[in-house]
């Protein structure tokens, strides 16, 4: 179950992601559509609760497990990713605040 919870946070991340064609070589690009919604840091705003995986030193962040709006999937899609990597440090963060880190078992 935790694995389907993780996929579906990610699948939900990537049909969110404006994807375009390679051009035809012509010189002029013609995937950009002017009436299109420009899809840049804003659209990361509305979608402020992560769930990230560190390395073992705890230094870097090594992949964002999830990414939504919503504080309850949030904490469901960190949850998950604590009992699929019980030994790695996990934080749920709400933009630029950790709201709960998994520290996994003491050695």
């Amino acid at each position: 179950m935790a694995s389907y919870q993780t996929a579906l946070a990610y699948n939900l991340e990537i049909a969110n992601t404006p994807f375009s064609f390679a051009s035809d070589g012509n010189g002029q690009d013609d995937s950009k559509d002017p009436t299109a919604p420009d899809h840049s840091a804003a659209e990361r705003e509305d979608l402020p609760y992560k769930v990230e995986l560190w390395d073992a030193a705890k230094k870097t962040v090594v992949q964002v497990l999830a990414v939504t709006a919503n504080g309850s999937i949030g904490y469901a899609a960190y949850f998950a990713a604590t009992r699929e990597h019980p030994d790695r440090y996990i934080t749920l963060r709400h933009k630029n605040s950790i709201v709960s880190r998994w520290n996994g078992p003491a050695h």
